[in-house]
């Protein structure tokens, strides 16, 4: 995928939005297996696109005019396995160029470059700048109407100017391999938008591990941000956010460390799903842990939910690890957190994401918020 002019900082593959796949090309094609080769061969030869075989360099070359994209995409999804697309690694090039050795490291999976054939909204959303950030504040538990802090939660907007929901986004991107870009406008809007609201709490950051490869380069742009915004390290707290990949231990400790020597916090995000877990804890040594709001949602009422996550509120608690119940909506869910030690809440009970960020929130309870002795 060709890259553009258009940059946000020092790193190329983080801080530069790729170009669209447009106009006539080519794509190269290495197979994981010769039966593979062979499939791909027999399907393309009965749809009547152009290929030959380039023995030399064992690749596939398919000629792609901008009407047989679509065309090819849906041929290789019907006839290719889900590892059969992951596995296979493709190079698009245009119609006028020849791969060079420094072409290579642009190389991606099938799989991925039939996701970004179909991003086009995602890229001009990207090139264009059109995100902004939401803010929900996090309060204390003792005293809901004192606020802590404040999660930076991206929000995209369509060219109609109507809000597009994170979830669609960051699929999108991550189906696409254009996650890194993403991650990394998300963060520097979310700080500038932090300076321009004036906040003063400390800023919740959600950044995916595997959207940094080498965190002195591809966080240098981040930091940048933050000094220029003037914001002190040590109230920028970053959240290692949930992904659907189990974590590199090495490479993330391997961030994390960055972080700490550059005097930042460090929040566990979704703790109690996915591959969060105490041995991730132990790991991690966060500042922070975030449980998870299916943990949270109706705790009263589930006892299996109760026992996990009240063991979970003593360990973070003998560790002197500050504890954030996330999602929470009801009283009920409120009162039972409070009572075993959560530090502080966030949900719709206090308060929606919002832009600009609110600076009051209300004193909850069933009457009042009674001592944390009670």
């Amino acid at each position: 995928m060709q890259r553009s002019g258009k940059t946000f900082g020092s790193c190329s593959r983080c801080e530069t939005v790729p170009e669209k796949i447009e106009g006539s090309g080519g794509l190269y094609l290495w197979f994981p297996v010769s039966h593979t080769l062979n499939k791909i061969i027999s399907a393309l030869a009965k749809a009547k696109l152009e290929f030959r075989f380039l023995e030399e360099s064992k690749c596939l070359h398919v000629a792609i005019e901008e009407i047989a994209k679509e065309k090819f995409s849906s041929l290789a999804s019907s006839e290719l396995t889900n590892q059969e697309l992951k596995e296979t690694k493709v190079l698009w090039m245009r119609e006028v160029e020849q791969p060079q050795f420094n072409d290579f490291y642009r190389s991606t999976s099938l799989d991925s470059f039939i996701n970004f054939s179909k991003s086009d909204w995602l890229l001009d959303l990207l090139s264009e700048e059109r995100i902004t950030t939401h803010f929900q504040p996090i309060v204390h538990t003792s005293d809901t109407s004192k606020i802590f802090a404040h999660e930076a939660l991206l929000r995209g907007i369509d060219k109609e100017g109507n809000l597009i929901p994170p979830s669609r986004i960051f699929a999108q991107a991550e189906s696409a391999g254009i996650i890194f870009q993403l991650d990394a406008l998300a963060r520097t809007r979310a700080i500038g938008e932090a300076k321009v609201y004036g906040i003063k709490e400390l800023l919740f950051i959600n950044f995916s591990p595997t959207s940094v490869y080498d965190p002195a380069t591809c966080l240098r742009r981040t930091v940048q941000a933050i000094d220029e915004a003037g914001i002190p390290h040590s109230n920028i707290v970053f959240e290692v956010a949930e992904s659907q990949h189990p974590p590199d231990m090495d490479h993330l400790i391997k961030i994390l460390r960055f972080y700490r020597e550059a005097g930042f916090l460090i929040a566990m995000d979704d703790f109690g799903s996915g591959s969060s877990n105490l041995n991730l804890m132990h790991q991690l040594r966060p500042d922070f842990i975030k449980l998870d709001m299916q943990l949270i949602r109706n705790v009263h009422q589930d006892s299996y939910k109760a026992l996990i996550t009240e063991k979970m509120l003593e360990v973070a608690a003998k560790l002197e690890i500050k504890t954030v119940a996330e999602g929470v909506e009801s009283l009920e869910e409120f009162d039972w957190v409070r009572k075993r030690g959560a530090t502080f809440v966030q949900g719709y009970l206090i308060a929606k994401p919002t832009a600009p960020p609110i600076t009051n929130t209300r004193y909850i309870g069933s009457v009042e918020v009674l001592p944390m002795s009670a």
